[in-house]
């Protein structure tokens, strides 16, 4: 009987991580609203489980619902600390509303969580560029005459085709 039962626990725990790989393909491939689904079905079962709710909040951003998942990261975010995953996605939502403060504010915490996550440091890199051309705009709209302020706009907006982008991971 104990054999049987070590045999179902092992095999619910890879069932669990073939939730996992599931619901990232799925999101992955353009199937955001499936994934979505799984997410809420194995949260039904461990709603705490930090993992499969940010897997579950990327969903819901891949399906543009931009509320509930910067709840969903603001969420993981006070209860989980130290994950730096949810804090840089957290800022990506924040930067697609032009809300850069809150989107540096949160780089800021992925690096404390991780100091080593590159893609953290890259966005936290876009968002100062991102601030940098708002304070040249505003100094162009404050002193028309300003030439010092239009070539570092020009280039600023050069390198990012026209707006600064962050990227989740």
């Amino acid at each position: 009987m104990w054999l049987c039962l070590a045999t179902l626990l092992l095999a619910a725990g890879i069932a669990r991580a073939d939730d996992y790989s599931d619901i990232t393909r799925l999101t992955n491939s353009g199937q955001a609203t499936e994934a979505l689904a799984r997410a809420d079905r194995a949260l039904a079962a461990k709603p705490r489980d930090p993992q499969m709710r940010f897997l579950r909040a990327v969903a819901l951003t891949e399906l543009g619902r931009k509320a509930e998942a910067i709840a969903a990261y603001t969420d993981l975010t006070r209860e989980n600390p130290e994950l730096a995953e949810p804090h840089n996605n957290l800022a990506v939502m924040h930067a697609s509303l032009g809300e850069y403060d809150k989107a540096r504010a949160a780089l800021e915490q992925a690096i404390r969580a991780n100091p080593g996550y590159a893609i953290a440091h890259e966005n936290l890199g876009d968002m100062h560029a991102r601030l940098a051309a708002q304070a040249w705009a505003r100094a162009m709209r404050l002193e028309s005459g300003n030439t010092s302020a239009p070539p570092k706009l020009a280039l600023v907006r050069q390198l990012f085709g026209g707006g600064a982008t962050v990227g989740a991971r």
